[in-house]
């Protein structure tokens, strides 16, 4: 059975691994120099070089040459993904006391730590902590931000990084050079974008390109990854431009969709056109507009059906243009509206004039005059529906209003308003006694329950739009408990209660009817 290319170019000492040389220059220097820690944390995506590197490391440390067939019974590998339960970590931290048995240190490479359960790392945190001095843990994870920071604060981290797309294409090269596969440098830089910086995956595809055994292009490569053609993509994006409408859209994409390509392709290589464009200064579309398609091509992948996303996406984007949203305030030509408009109150119609009807009664035809009771007349002319307002609705300024002085002629105005509006508000309210100042108004209560409610932030908002609205102008508002609150209001007395029971409730809960 043939040996996959990664694991056959697999790196088998520091020197020979690419694009981690931050990484590699000063562990060499930290083996040279004798400063070994008790543990290592690599981080960083998949396919990288964590694995390899740990795996040097750890045959650095023994003096051992490094083959994948060699196993030694002082370098312990552990998979956290299928070994993430407490038990396996208290069999190592049971384990780890013993002796090496040939080399100077045991090592422990535990591989997807972040897999470990909560419970694990407790366990392997005081072990994590103070280990003997023979055993060195390294620990690889892809997810870093998963691990305890007490586990990350009792380690050396090292973060590892995407490889450079040219070093990529560069070690691709030398691979194919040695496998006698006969590739264009456009198929391999294709693979090396392909792979978004993992050696392991760009490595895998050009093991899968070359397995045919000819001559691999670009054109090979794409029907490989399911990778439309430059031309059809292009071909998609001038159609959506210039606004051609939805039948060349759903054409195009129903001839991508025959070809056997994936709707989850397609919109990330428009996305990947559409900046492309962007950053070279020569966008397709609209600066906003290749934005926001951009924005919603992003979502297609993971999306439960990303075929009919990317169509209405695209449809979207392609059967008409933008518009810009512009709003017209229309001129004030009327007299100013009355001061605390807090919500539209629809006011009965003014009743018309009542016909007079008349009747002979007498012989001599002298007419009686019946006038429509008023009753009557209301009752024939139904006023209409109030409109519905929403319970916790902000008020907002109606319009410009009179400026008027802040004092308390206003006071009234603004408790009517919120009357009809918040009842609950204006029962908290009515009790307050209000004292002016030149730009703002204290509001003194009774109670301190009173005095916290009216602090909220909304609640604030809400009395400031009515004082805004009914002054013209803008207001501080501050809510403060009396020192000596007295009576200042009487009590509502109802049968069968004690009215000073009554009026200390009517002063707690606000106004309304006692039964």
């Amino acid at each position: 059975m043939g040996q996959a290319l990664y694991r056959k170019y697999r790196s088998k000492s520091l020197s020979e691994i690419v694009g981690q040389e931050h990484i590699t220059e000063t562990l060499q220097k930290a083996l040279e120099g004798g400063r070994i820690s008790h543990a290592y944390l690599f981080s960083g995506p998949r396919g990288v070089g964590k694995t390899s590197i740990a795996r040097i490391l750890a045959h650095e440390l023994n003096g051992l040459p490094y083959t994948d067939d060699a196993a030694h019974l002082d370098i312990i590998e552990i998979d956290a993904a299928s070994n993430r339960r407490i038990d396996e970590i208290r069999d190592l931290r049971d384990k780890v006391y013993i002796a090496p048995t040939s080399g100077k240190y045991k090592v422990y490479i535990i591989d997807e730590v972040h897999m470990l359960t909560r419970e694990a790392f407790n366990a392997l945190l005081k072990t994590l902590e103070e280990p003997p001095a023979h055993a060195v843990f390294i620990l690889a994870t892809t997810e870093s931000h998963k691990l305890p920071d007490t586990i990350i604060s009792r380690t050396q981290h090292y973060t590892f990084k995407p490889v450079e797309q040219n070093k990529v294409v560069a070690h691709l090269g030398l691979i194919a050079k040695e496998e006698n596969i006969d590739i264009t440098t456009e198929a391999l830089e294709l693979l090396a974008a392909h792979g978004q910086g993992s050696f392991r995956d760009s490595i895998s595809l050009l093991d899968q390109a070359g397995s045919s055994g000819i001559a691999v292009d670009v054109h090979t490569v794409r029907q490989l990854l399911g990778i439309a053609p430059d031309q059809a993509i292009n071909e998609l994006l001038r159609t959506i431009s210039q606004k051609g409408g939805a039948a060349p859209i759903m054409t195009t994409l129903a001839d991508l969709y025959g070809q056997g390509l994936q709707a989850a392709s397609l919109a990330s290589q428009l996305a990947e056109k559409i900046r492309g464009s962007i950053l070279s200064g020569t966008p397709l579309l609209g600066t906003a507009e290749a934005l926001r398609l951009m924005r919603e091509l992003i979502e297609v992948p993971t999306s439960h059906n990303p075929e009919r996303l990317l169509e209405i996406v695209l449809l979207n984007a392609g059967s008409h243009a933008i518009e810009p949203v512009t709003q017209t305030v229309p001129a004030v030509t009327q007299a100013p509206a009355p001061a605390y408009q807090a919500a539209p109150v629809a006011q009965p119609s003014k009743p018309a004039p009542a016909p007079v009807l008349t009747k002979p009664l007498t012989s001599t035809g002298t007419p009686i005059v019946i006038a429509p009771p008023a009753i009557a007349q209301s009752a024939a002319r139904p006023s209409e529906p109030a409109p519905v307002e929403e319970p916790n609705a902000i008020v907002q300024p109606i319009g410009p209003a009179v400026v008027r002085l802040l004092d308390e002629s206003v006071w009234p105005e603004v408790l009517d308003g919120l009357k009809k509006q918040y009842n609950t508000l204006y029962g908290v309210l009515r009790m307050a006694k209000p004292v002016f100042t030149s730009d703002g108004i204290e509001l003194q209560m009774k109670f301190a329950f009173h005095q916290k409610r009216l602090n909220e932030v909304k609640n604030k908002q809400i009395v400031a739009g009515f004082i805004k609205q009914v002054t013209g102008k803008d207001c501080v508002i501050t809510c403060t408990v009396m020192q000596n609150p007295g009576n200042t209001a009487p009590a509502a007395v109802a049968v069968g209660a004690a009215p000073a029971e009554l009026g200390a409730i009517s002063d707690i809960f606000g106004g309304g009817e006692v039964l």
